[in-house]
């Protein structure tokens, strides 16, 4: 295997190298304590997912972190494919930025892989101070072995997309990766592909309009993002910005895995739509919608249409199926994208959502159901809350699912899911035909921790996956 070859750095050489590497055994995932009434910190789960050991489907781990409140959200590594060409760099530190207290922890993986411990905590008085900004959100390594961190908004809670520069070594705060005063007015996710000389970023909303919950309100005054911002890669600074039709509030952002790709798509989670992106002839970035999910008209919920709410999307390594999540309605759906512009829908699976029978919300019309769907019940557990954080092994053919949002929107559109904490699921994957198939023998229940009931969200192997790994 390529990984063996004694001068690399971590990762693969390239993704269809990653799809050959070995299967996950354990995985690492944020448990979060926010909004649910137990005063503990928020943790690192370390999960054993291998179906030989005796531990399977176990929290075999808890690290708390020093601090109440954190909201822990994403995560990231400090060095990944990017890296692969650097024998000095090895994946041996995850990071953990919190999104609501700005701090950022770096916990050592690399010791023993099966029993993290706390690094370094990188306090949020020290990123204000050098970036002037704040609310932490998604990790990337980067070649030049540092590690970049994108931002929700400043230290006082206003909208402001930039991004956190970290020594790879040291994880000192450099300072911002964009030129000064250069910050989007919004910030979330983002990627990049440097062949394009290209980097994408996505907008949520600012920390204080979405921090205490979801208000109708704010959509209809502008407050929530429906832009793309592309950026010139080596000069730091945005070159474009793309107006999303159909995309309010554009999350998780996926170029193709292929580094030569110059286009990918993005999930906009209140108009429940999937846009794809793509550099046009005349050299400057366009995007177009390839899939609509239609709202149902309800009765019993907080608006008289519900949205499907896509709040995670993911591409296999081989760039041949998209998958998301809807949180509200309760489906994960698989695509065929061997033609981009033309997804085909080959698998879907309802685990759980806010549609299911004998719930509070009546469906009264329905472009795609004939009926509400059944409510999941999985070793006996009615499992509550709806998909959302998904992740892909390897070689493409198990889904890991958890069910947590964020912890103020869990409260709001889920209160079961407070009381009774959320799950990790397993889905396996037909990667010949497509298709998704629930694994009945598969359950983390994160509602019997020993603190209390846990909201589980991003999960990460130690190996790396497809949404951390970058490809030069």
């Amino acid at each position: 295997m390529a990984t063996q070859c004694g001068k690399c750095g971590p990762g693969y050489p390239s993704p269809l190298e990653a799809m050959k590497g070995p299967r996950e055994e354990i995985v690492y995932l944020p448990c979060i304590y926010g909004n649910t009434g137990i005063e503990a910190p928020d943790y690192l789960a370390t999960v054993d997912i291998d179906p030989k050991s005796p531990q399977y489907c176990q929290v075999i781990h808890r690290l708390p972190m020093p601090n109440l409140r954190d909201e822990l959200h994403h995560s990231g590594w400090n060095a990944c494919s990017s890296c692969f060409g650097d024998s000095t760099k090895s994946r041996t530190k995850l990071m953990l930025p919190c999104l609501m207290s700005s701090r950022i922890y770096v916990v050592d993986v690399g010791s023993d892989p099966r029993a993290p411990k706390l690094h370094k905590v990188i306090e949020a008085e020290d990123i204000h101070a050098k970036c002037g900004l704040g609310y932490v959100h998604t990790s990337h390594c980067l070649a030049s072995g540092e590690v970049m961190i994108s931002t929700l908004g400043d230290s006082k809670g206003n909208g402001k997309g930039g991004f956190v520069l970290l020594d790879g070594e040291t994880f000192e705060v450099k300072g911002t990766w964009e030129q000064p005063g250069g910050a989007a007015p919004m910030g979330y996710d983002f990627w990049y592909q440097p062949r394009h000389n290209v980097m994408i970023s996505t907008e949520w909303a600012a920390p204080n309009v979405f921090r205490d919950g979801f208000n109708p309100a704010d959509v209809e005054a502008g407050l929530y993002g429906s832009h793309l911002h592309v950026w010139d890669w080596q000069r730091h600074e945005i070159i474009q910005t793309l107006t999303l039709q159909d995309g309010l509030i554009p999350l998780e952002i996926r170029f193709l895995h292929n580094p030569d790709a110059a286009q990918g798509f993005v999930g906009c989670a209140l108009s429940s739509t999937i846009q794809r992106f793509y550099k046009n002839q005349g050299g400057t970035w366009s995007v177009e919608k390839v899939i609509q999910v239609p709202p149902k008209k309800v009765k019993g919920w907080m608006l008289p249409e519900m949205p499907g709410l896509i709040t995670d999307i993911l591409l296999s390594l081989d760039d041949r199926f998209l998958y998301f999540s809807n949180w509200l309605h309760g489906d994960l759906r698989q695509y065929d994208i061997s033609d981009p512009q033309r997804p085909r829908l080959t698998g879907q699976l309802f685990l759980g959502g806010s549609i299911v029978k004998g719930g509070p919300v009546q469906v009264l019309e329905d472009q795609e159901l004939k009926s509400q769907p059944e409510p999941l019940v999985v070793k006996g557990k009615k499992v509550p809350g709806g998909p959302q954080m998904i992740q892909l092994s390897l070689d493409g053919k198990r889904l890991y699912v958890t069910t947590s949002l964020y912890s103020a929107w869990d409260k709001q559109f889920y209160p079961d899911l407070i009381r009774e904490g959320s799950v990790m699921l397993q889905i396996d994957v037909d990667t010949v035909k497509g298709g998704l198939k629930l694994n009945p023998n598969f359950l983390v229940d994160f509602g019997k921790e020993p603190l209390g009931p846990a909201l589980a969200h991003e999960l990460r192997y130690p190996g790396g996956d497809c949404s951390s790994d970058i490809w030069l």
